[in-house]
């Protein structure tokens, strides 16, 4: 039976395309050589099996608590309050399947110690960042931005954000070196300082989003599920069921079969699923792709919250790259107990960053950290060779190293252009009027 749309391996991309897919009437079927949804974007559960997993045949200590009170993230990110997964999950009503809470707070790393990341005008004048006069110039850049409309020139205010540098932006506002590190990395999330010659646009809306994002709940612009980041694989998941897709997990893809260099179905235990269009991520088609990198992550388990964090049970750290002589920011993500991922009175502080030498081993890696127990993860970063068109075969993109998911709603929304030859449009993301089982309203 010929499918219209065919997928295998779901990262979190392929699971929200998958539900957007089904929601437009596209027939799905969704394969999965795993036994659990999302590939790399899962929560390991429990603690036994992420030992297992690092090789550490001896498993957790008693002191680590039962194991199925934790939930451990692979890749860690948090989702911008006012990002485009947000939107994703509000368009489709994926909501109804999870639970959120804010991340207590947004940090910086400078000179040995951790502030607090100040992102409004108040927070600009009763930060440690920065000296008196310094405050007054970064609290009229925020001024700036908060007024700045790209449609309309009298916001302008001489800078043109089609051809002015931001190098130039921070320029005109007078800002100083330590400004221009947390304003670029901590508000805009820059991983690197390429983006310091490029038009001040981009960096404007990011700094915008960022500000918008934490105006929506006030602690910091950043939310998280409870359970973990495992849970929007499977609510997309539910989504694309819903709405008539079919799911296989513990499914072992064999061969993918092309003819006259399209593809036309997926081999798998001797059977052959027919399909038009096919999206997966590089570990299924190794010959399509490129290395474009590598990523480490060190998953450190904690008795205790990060000193200097006001004692947050979450919280975010951005180690900008000149604090501690790297090309690339450092990023930590901590949560705890109060997410339902780890055992009362446990933390969990993940720490990511691009690798940038021949031995990355992660000494050294965590100024603000003495940590114990860590498990280090080094990965390779892959994108695809071509687009796609002529072949019908999509490939996603790997995760990197950003401690948030805009890059990776990008990436769904590239492949979705590719797909379908039309633009992404969220409002080809709301259910139809249809029930919570997807049945038409009489």
């Amino acid at each position: 039976q010929a499918e219209e749309y065919f997928e295998c391996c779901p990262l979190l991309q392929e699971c929200i395309l998958s539900g957007i897919m089904s929601v437009n009437g596209k027939k799905v079927l969704h394969m999965d050589r795993n036994p659990y949804y999302g590939g790399e974007s899962s929560s390991i559960t429990p603690l036994e099996e992420l030992y297992k997993r690092f090789q550490l045949l001896e498993g957790p200590p008693e002191a680590m608590g039962r194991g199925r009170d934790w939930n451990v993230d692979l890749i860690p990110k948090f989702l911008m309050a006012n990002g485009q997964l947000v939107k994703m999950l509000l368009y489709t009503e994926v909501t109804r399947y999870l639970d959120f809470k804010v991340v207590e707070g947004s940090f910086v790393y400078k000179g040995g110690k951790i502030y607090k990341v100040p992102s409004t005008e108040t927070e600009a004048l009763a930060s440690n960042l920065m000296g008196m006069f310094e405050k007054r110039r970064f609290r009229k850049f925020l001024v700036f931005v908060a007024n700045f409309d790209e449609n309309d020139p009298k916001t302008f205010e001489g800078v043109d954000p089609q051809s002015t540098s931001m190098r130039d932006v921070y320029r005109k506002f007078d800002l100083g070196q330590d400004v221009i590190d947390f304003t670029g990395h901590a508000l805009a999330l820059y991983r690197t300082d390429d983006y310091l010659d490029q038009p001040c646009l981009e960096t404007i809306n990011r700094i915008k989003l960022y500000s918008e994002s934490l105006a929506r709940y006030g602690k910091s612009p950043y939310l998280y599920p409870l359970y973990g980041l495992g849970e929007l694989p499977q609510g997309f998941a539910r989504l694309s069921a819903i709405y008539g897709g079919t799911y296989m997990l513990n499914k072992p893809v064999d061969d993918i079969i092309m003819e006259n260099g399209k593809v036309v179905g997926v081999k798998s235990e001797g059977e052959v699923a027919r399909c038009k269009q096919l999206i997966c991520d590089p570990s299924y088609i190794p010959d399509r792709v490129r290395k474009a990198g590598q990523v480490i992550r060190i998953i450190c388990i904690l008795s205790h919250p990060i000193k200097n964090t006001n004692d947050a049970n979450s919280c975010q750290i951005i180690i900008p790259q000149n604090q501690v002589n790297r090309k690339s920011d450092i990023y930590v993500c901590m949560i705890s107990y109060a997410h339902n991922v780890a055992a009362q009175g446990k933390y969990i502080a993940i720490a990511s960053t691009t690798v940038e030498t021949a031995e990355p081993g992660g000494r050294g890696l965590l100024p603000p950290l003495r940590v114990p127990l860590r498990f280090v993860a080094i990965s390779d970063l892959y994108e695809p060779i071509d687009d796609g068109s002529e072949s019908q075969v999509f490939c996603s993109c790997s995760y990197d190293a950003t401690t948030h998911f805009e890059t990776t709603c990008n990436d769904i929304k590239d492949i979705y252009k590719r797909m379908a030859g039309s633009a992404f449009d969220f409002e080809n993301m709301k259910r139809k009027q249809n029930d919570v089982f997807g049945e038409a309203d009489q």
